[in-house]
């Protein structure tokens, strides 16, 4: 991006000076023309002179500022900027005052250091959405298109609420999923966690006794001290050394595009929460579409944004790759048909939306539909495995607890 200085004449006769930053003229004199300008002069702005290794010092400083501050900014973050935002705009609040209001109130470092930039842009002439774009870290393109679309339509208000819903949506489809996958995780840590104990801790204290019984130990007690003496082996280390090995060795493959897509693809293909997947992408993405489409945002950047909310780098492909069919003409349901990752009722409903030209309301409908979906199957699979998980941590201490008193009976039975 490059800086404009522009003169321009009102129509009181007044004249002004404001800086505008744009690829090229051509861009900056569109814009201008969008705003109801007709400039003057429009002048490259010139950089200023900076000692060498200055500018370089001063874009390290601000990086190494930036990156020690808290973590990433949230999708809470995002909405609660939209809310407020849009409260203040509708209130009428002059959008140069509701984004110093919004800083002084914002506890996210990054997120106020972003109002503070992006003041000072809007302050010298520059747009909202224009201003965004500058912090790519704190808003992302979907965040970035509905503020633009607002604002060249001239509703940021209503754009802006529509914003902060879609996020809150994301938001609670992504922790619904957590949740869903975090109870069986944790429990089944716990678990391994307590049959390791008793079986490094516990078990050995009663090997001393049946020595010293000399009684003949049943088969599953005999594997169980054999465990229990692997496990206080310099074996065990080798092993788990190889365990942490292989779990590196997946996050590296993860990182890489093909490794990435292999392990999307078969957390696809698990049983229920391969579904739940699918459909938490399919309500995402037809959220997400829906709401581009009623702010007026092309197809084409629609598709673009829609994959970067896609969280499965197959479900991904899926959209970017429909965008080039779309680009040639072809029906957006057609091309997601051809990909056969979405559910066909998901496709079918968007088919009917083009028909109609009431896409973005059925998309709506859709998306309605598939998070009451998401909503009911993490509430069974919840029911489901809390029993599964109880009766799994039974079975792991009553094998334990067997391996030890099994031996007793014998003995006893060997006594009398």
């Amino acid at each position: 991006m490059t800086a404009f200085v522009v003169t321009y004449t009102t129509k009181s006769g007044q004249r002004r000076e404001m800086t505008l930053t744009a690829d090229n003229p051509s861009v900056a004199r569109r814009e201008l023309r969008r705003r109801g300008i007709l400039p003057n002069t429009l002048v490259r702005k010139e950089a200023p002179k900076i000692p060498q290794g200055g500018a370089k010092k001063a874009t390290s400083s601000f990086s190494g500022l930036a990156d020690l501050l808290e973590g990433p900014v949230t999708i809470r973050d995002k909405a609660l900027f939209a809310n407020k935002l849009s409260a203040l705009v509708d209130a009428g609040v002059p959008i140069l005052r509701s984004l110093d209001l919004m800083r002084m109130q914002q506890r996210s470092k990054k997120m106020r250091m972003a109002l503070a930039g992006m003041t000072q842009d809007v302050n010298q002439g520059d747009s909202l959405g224009n201003s965004m774009r500058r912090w790519p870290k704190v808003f992302d393109n979907l965040s970035i298109a509905l503020v633009e679309a607002g604002e060249a339509g001239g509703v940021l208000d209503d754009t802006l609420k529509r914003l902060a819903k879609l996020l809150e949506d994301n938001a609670k489809l992504q922790n619904q999923i957590k949740g869903a996958m975090s109870y069986p995780v944790t429990v089944l840590v716990i678990a391994i966690a307590v049959f390791l104990g008793m079986t490094i801790f516990l078990i050995p204290t009663f090997s001393s006794v049946f020595d010293q019984l000399g009684a003949e130990l049943p088969l599953f007690t005999q594997m169980m001290l054999n465990l229990s003496e692997f496990l206080r082996s310099w074996k065990a280390l080798i092993l788990l050394g190889g365990l942490v090995g292989f779990a590196f060795w997946v996050v590296a493959t993860y990182k890489t595009p093909i490794g990435r897509r292999q392990i999307d693809g078969l957390m696809l293909k698990l049983p229920l929460f391969g579904e739940l997947l699918v459909k938490t992408a399919s309500a995402q993405f037809c959220r997400t579409l829906s709401s581009l489409s009623k702010a007026g945002v092309p197809i084409l950047l629609s598709l673009e944004i829609v994959r970067e909310t896609a969280t499965n780098s197959v479900i991904s492909d899926a959209i970017i790759s429909c965008k080039n069919e779309v680009s040639e003409g072809m029906p957006l349901s057609a091309a997601l048909r051809l990909k056969n990752v979405f559910p066909e009722m998901c496709v079918n409903m968007l088919a009917i939306g083009e028909e109609t030209g009431e896409m973005d309301a059925m998309l709506s409908k859709v998306a309605d539909f598939y998070e009451d979906e998401v909503t009911t199957m993490v509430k069974a699979m919840t029911s489901m495995l809390e029993p599964a998980m109880i009766v799994l941590v039974g079975i792991i201490v009553g094998s334990v607890l067997l391996a030890m008193y099994l031996p007793m009976f014998s003995i006893y039975e060997h006594v009398r």
